[in-house]
């Protein structure tokens, strides 16, 4: 290469390490900091990748265990034929273990018969055999038993998600207008299910020029607003069924931060046994994001 162009291209490349200022390398460390926080949650042994199962249970007895015949089936070769028993009566969950079967609880004890707390009140009843664990869930009128397995094969072959670049240009200034007073959210979830939520107001932003809303949701006192979005990235670069957000709350002046660059994907996108809830209508937004968490593409095979 000439004397010449050797010196432009240096002197090029020296221009472009100062347009990176120690406040961007910062911001992006700190970013690159929360993702791998993120993963490391999600690759846990009882993560979102270990999900195995989640069974809709019916009114009276619900038979589980590795056989085809159990209306609970769990996964062969991880599991006994028959394992037991739930038995759903009016909204109270009570599970039977056959006695030759240990299963036992988060203090290790062996259960034989016990009540299954659900997890609307945010402390389910964890029950264990092997590698596998599970839980009831309720979502809405209905109950499901949320099944985990530490050696699932999605954790085996993680490897990692793809984002786009960190842009502090999508760390957006945000005014909270409150609703009032606050209103209801009507919420569908990936299986059809309507639940109604907290919504306390939205989050006005400008991006070039033009002026958005996201309708937030209250997820209790003390807590960052949780929202749900979808934008024209959604079903092509990015998961099809929106992303997920936090935002913090705002200031006494009534502004916060959106922070693009930690749009993350719902669980539905690893597994088909979560019940993320979509965006609402209006979460919708007419503009490409491109921050934050792209579509999840898992190892093939």
């Amino acid at each position: 290469m000439p004397r010449g162009c050797a010196l432009i291209l240096s002197l090029l490349a020296g221009l472009q390490l100062t347009c990176s200022t120690p406040a961007d390398q910062a911001y992006k460390e700190e970013i690159d900091g929360w993702h791998a926080r993120r993963v490391a949650n999600l690759t846990k042994p009882d993560g979102w990748l270990s999900l195995a199962g989640r069974f809709w249970l019916e009114e009276g007895e619900n038979r589980f265990g590795s056989d085809a015949g159990n209306p609970v089936r769990f996964p062969e070769g991880r599991a006994p034929a028959r394992m037991g028993s739930f038995f759903l009566e009016k909204g109270v969950v009570r599970v039977r273990i056959l006695p030759e079967v240990l299963v036992t609880a988060a203090d290790s004890s062996r259960v034989q018969e016990t009540i299954m707390q659900d997890d609307a009140g945010g402390s389910p009843t964890i029950l264990r055999y092997g590698t596998l664990s599970w839980h009831v869930i309720r979502r809405g009128e209905r109950f499901a038993i949320r099944l985990r397995d530490s050696a699932h094969e999605n954790l085996k072959n993680f490897q990692g998600i793809e984002r786009y670049p960190v842009d502090p240009a999508w760390r957006l200034k945000a005014k909270f207008v409150p609703y009032e007073p606050a209103k209801k959210l009507r919420i569908v979830n990936v299986v059809g299910q309507v639940e109604e939520q907290a919504c306390p107001g939205a989050l006005l932003f400008t991006l070039r020029g033009v002026e958005y809303r996201l309708d937030v949701l209250d997820e209790g006192p003390g807590e960052p607003f949780f929202v749900i979005i979808a934008d024209e990235t959604s079903g092509e670069e990015t998961y099809g069924g929106g992303r997920f957000l936090y935002v913090a709350r705002p200031d006494s002046a009534g502004e916060t931060i959106i922070d693009f660059n930690k749009a993350y994907n719902p669980p539905c996108s690893f597994t088909p046994y979560a019940t993320c809830p979509l965006p609402p209508e209006q979460n919708r937004l007419p503009i490409a994001i491109r921050a934050g968490e792209k579509r999840y593409k898992p190892k093939e095979g």
